[in-house]
């Protein structure tokens, strides 16, 4: 697949590191020589310096015979204005824009079929703020998201020491766990996969993956010993996008204040929110964050635009008596410095905005992607087709179906209802399946054998 990315900044960067690593064509533009020249000495890519959206620069990126652009520069306008360009001018390939402000997306008919021709609009943050907004639900996990419209979610708890996974044997969580519809899916150990078998042991410090039907999340959490209390009063460091975002979907139900270092910025936002506390000052400064009680705090999330501020934050209020602690951080490199700071979790936007992305970019009938382990490893929502294939699933026995190692089914799907998996589940027509695949070079094997008739008519939809 041919896919022009405009934009070298973080995400475009992050994007296509994604894709150049599955043989596909990949051409960057931006007018920053010098993003461009970092990603070529790390990826088999090809680039052009220029304005992403002015049409003779998008002609010397080929998009005549593009399959697919991703428009994600740093102005929403510019990425709109791209698509709108290439709509008039082209043969049309997807195209895919990342649109930040939320002024933009208030309105739902922006998008419509007489609005502005762009086929997916994807806003990070919002699905970052979602994001959170899920480890807030249920603080005892280290991150969580939703399969098959919200029926099925995928979470993840860390092993601690003498706790209720501690030393378990896979199959004595099976029985605890009996009803078929709950399964673990992957066990990483200092950030590597290990085979999900009857016998492997769960040891201090694994980061467990588990799949439930939504209504049963907390009753495993609590099975787990993982059910934390709520978070009721929070502090949050930086007040963007993301933040006022969070706060708005919070503000009703939580006590909430908000650090914000920008004058112009904390004064608009004041304006937007009702029941938020706005603080006009610095999130690492620890005599602000003493008067402002943060020893009493249950939750400090650290959302600024700087890495840097969040972890310095995000560590300082642990050491002053924050309950628990969320780190935005956009450079995955930098989650090495975290050992020994106190933060609980850890957010990475670009690896949240990925799955997004990638579940319109693989082969199949792919109905939603959840990047995970810095990218490394991916859940997979995928639809059964029989498609005149021996490699179809459908009336198939799950104990026929050889997935390579590495690949672990986590839930079925069937007319809206979560149902067990069992060896002798056999699947039918139009059946969601949620997958975990613990590397990224597996998921070829699940397109595979998920490939509708025609592969077109899937992606058509979207």
């Amino acid at each position: 697949m041919k896919i022009l990315i405009l934009g070298a900044g973080v995400t475009g960067s992050s994007v296509a590191g994604a894709f150049a690593s599955e043989e596909n064509d990949i051409v960057v533009v931006d007018f920053k020589q010098e993003l461009l020249d970092a990603l070529k000495e790390r990826f088999d890519i090809a680039t052009v310096t220029g304005n992403a959206a002015h049409p003779n620069i998008l002609e010397q990126a080929g998009i005549g015979n593009t399959d697919m652009v991703i428009a994600v520069t740093d102005s929403d306008e510019t990425n709109m204005l791209a698509c709108t360009i290439i709509n008039a001018l082209y043969s049309r390939p997807k195209t895919i824009a990342r649109v930040r402000a939320i002024e933009y997306m208030k309105n739902p008919h922006l998008f419509g079929p007489n609005g502005i021709p762009v086929d997916i609009v994807i806003s990070p943050e919002q699905i970052v703020m979602e994001s959170i907004r899920n480890l807030i639900e249920f603080p005892g996990v280290l991150h969580i998201s939703d399969f098959a419209g919200g029926l099925v979610r995928l979470f993840s708890v860390k092993v601690v020491a003498d706790g209720a996974l501690t030393g378990k044997k896979i199959k004595i969580l099976k029985e605890r766990l009996s009803d078929g519809k709950t399964r673990v899916v992957a066990i990483f150990r200092q950030g590597k996969p290990l085979c999900v078998t009857g016998d492997a042991t769960i040891e201090t410090g694994d980061e467990v993956f588990l799949v439930a039907p939504r209504k049963e999340v907390r009753r495993v959490l609590n099975e787990l010993g993982k059910l934390e209390p709520p978070l009721k009063r929070i502090i949050i460091a930086g007040g963007g996008h993301v933040g006022k975002r969070l706060a708005l979907a919070l503000e009703n139900d939580h006590q909430l204040k908000i650090i914000e270092k920008n004058p112009i910025r904390a004064n608009k936002i004041a304006n937007d929110l009702r029941k938020t506390v706005i603080l006009l000052g610095d999130c690492a400064d620890e005599a602000l964050l003493l008067d402002e009680s943060v020893d009493t705090a249950d939750l400090f999330c650290a959302i600024t635009d700087n890495d840097g501020v969040n972890i310095i934050s995000a560590s300082l209020a642990k050491s002053l008596g924050a309950r628990k602690t969320i780190c935005l951080l956009n450079h995955v490199s930098y989650t090495k410095l975290l050992p020994g700071t106190g933060i609980d979790v850890t957010v990475l936007p670009n690896q949240e905005t990925l799955g997004s992305i990638l579940k319109h970019v693989r082969r199949g009938d792919v109905a939603q992607v959840t990047s995970l382990c810095g990218g490394t490893a991916e859940a997979i929502e995928a639809i059964a087709h029989a498609n005149n294939d021996e490699d179809s699933v459908v009336g198939r026995r799950v104990d026929t179906i050889n997935f390579p190692a590495g690949i672990v089914m986590g839930a079925l799907i069937r007319n809206s209802e979560v149902i067990p998996i069992h060896h002798d589940t056999v699947f039918a027509e139009n059946d969601h399946v949620v997958m975990f695949a613990m590397e990224k070079k597996l998921v070829s094997s699940i397109e595979k054998v998920f490939q509708p008739l025609n592969i077109n008519s899937a992606k058509a939809r979207d």
